[in-house]
């Protein structure tokens, strides 16, 4: 099954500061807050930091340590044999997989993943997220954009 990956950063290169990963199909998404570092960039502070608790009942917007986020990414990915991370930008690749490595040369088990970096023409966070910069928000635009378009 695919799932949507959705990132939100400290800036261009800065800190991962939450997550979002939404299935094609079904309901069960992944959402997690990292705790924010102690200097936040300031479009960060004024269009990331404000929203990170918009989600959903059900959704954990408190910020939990980088280990418990890749154990819990483990644990959400471990019902697909061959899950396919999808993203529409880079660094959301590159911060998924970095938050996996636990330690030098360990990483939670997360068995064979797949990614797929799409272009996606035409479609904006800004304009299609009901809550842009929320990462959960972002990626479940970037699903309901991505299905409509192959259709």
């Amino acid at each position: 099954m695919r799932y949507f990956l959705d990132t939100e950063y400290n800036g261009f290169g800065g800190d991962l500061i939450s997550l979002a990963l939404v299935p094609e199909h079904g309901d069960q998404e992944f959402y997690a807050v990292l705790p924010l570092p102690d200097e936040i960039h300031p479009w960060v502070e004024r269009n990331v930091v404000p929203y990170l608790g918009s989600v959903p009942p059900g959704h954990h917007a408190e910020p939990v340590s980088r280990l418990s986020a890749a154990v819990e990414i483990a644990n959400y990915l471990a019902r697909e044999s061959e899950p396919v991370i999808v993203a529409d930008w880079p660094d959301d690749i590159a911060l998924f997989c970095a938050l996996l490595v636990t330690g030098e040369g360990e990483m939670v088990p997360v068995g064979s993943i797949r990614f797929e970096l799409v272009s996606s023409p035409g479609f904006s966070v800004s304009v299609s997220s009901r809550i842009p910069h929320n990462a959960l928000h972002d990626a479940r635009a970037l699903r309901d954009f991505m299905v409509h378009w192959e259709a």
